[in-house]
């Protein structure tokens, strides 16, 4: 895996396969549109890149319209947004065929809900295999093993013939993983994947996330609310409010971030090397809503 770019606002991977520039995104309501993304710009290159934010900041809403999975009513323009030089938002119906799922691969957040109840697990891996890799009957079927193998599920025949409903949540998260693996994309978004499992299932789906990313040569943007699990996961970590980029930096010097929505967010979070009576509570200036990278 190539290594992250420099620190700062302005870091870039030392190759692209993503590329954004101004994204917008704004949502109808009764009294007009409302901007959910308002100006978003990053790389995205072979690394593990960390987007993170409070509840509503926008980060889902941006993995969502790259992989144009937002409803049809949403209003969703850029100055560029291109992936592998495809242009995503004069793309054709048969390349988001090839795309989505194929080349770039999404985990949502829960898979209670991303799972489709009323098929088995091994026939949702397969419908993939088939659409995206022509494979199917035997050849499909051991795939599907492979695959669930490959995250760790100690008995994937088990799992393969198991309904949704059978699984615990980590399991689940494990088996949404392996469907995206299926196409084996070059890029791959996670939306929070471990937001809904406890802390010893969450470090597992961390270390096959990691282990996939650097086996196989992957990109990951990954999403989430949590800014010490990104930043002790990524390489880089972009933060977002009120759906902006204010800062990008490297994880690892995360703890040197300059502006002071990020600083809140990390003197917000309890320590158990510097305990304290009453923990700080986030005061917000209004010029962060036009303050950008």
């Amino acid at each position: 895996m190539h290594a992250p770019g420099a620190a700062g606002p302005t870091s870039q991977p030392p190759s692209e396969m993503l590329i954004v520039e101004n994204l917008r995104v704004a949502f109808p309501t009764r009294t007009g549109f409302v901007d959910a993304v308002r100006g978003v710009s990053l790389g995205v290159g072979w690394e593990k890149l960390g987007i993170v934010g409070e509840s509503g900041s926008g980060k889902s809403t941006v993995g969502r319209a790259v992989m144009r999975l937002l409803p049809p009513q949403a209003q969703v323009t850029a100055d560029r947004l291109s992936f592998e030089g495809i242009d995503l938002l004069t793309a054709s119906r048969a390349q988001w065929r090839e795309l989505r799922g194929g080349r770039i691969g999404m985990v949502l957040q829960d898979p209670k809900y991303s799972l489709n109840p009323v098929m088995r697990v091994s026939e949702q891996i397969e419908e993939t295999l088939r659409d995206h890799k022509r494979l199917h009957g035997r050849a499909a079927r051991a795939r599907v093993l492979e695959l669930l193998a490959a995250v760790r599920i100690r008995d994937p025949r088990r799992v393969a013939a198991a309904w949704p409903h059978e699984l615990s949540g980590g399991m689940g998260q494990r088996v949404m993983i392996a469907m995206m693996l299926a196409g084996e994309p070059d890029l791959l978004i996670a939306d929070e994947p471990t937001s809904a499992l406890d802390v010893t299932v969450q470090l597992q789906v961390l270390a096959i996330l990691d282990d996939l990313v650097s086996q196989r040569g992957m990109g990951l943007i990954f999403i989430s609310h949590d800014l010490e699990l990104v930043a002790t996961f990524c390489d880089r970590v972009a933060i977002m409010y009120a759906g902006r980029i204010v800062e990008v930096c490297r994880a690892a010097e995360l703890h040197r971030a300059q502006h002071p929505y990020t600083r809140g967010l990390l003197g917000c979070l309890p320590r158990l090397d510097r305990p304290q009576e009453r923990l700080q509570v986030l005061k917000r200036d209004p010029a962060w809503l036009g303050a950008g990278p």
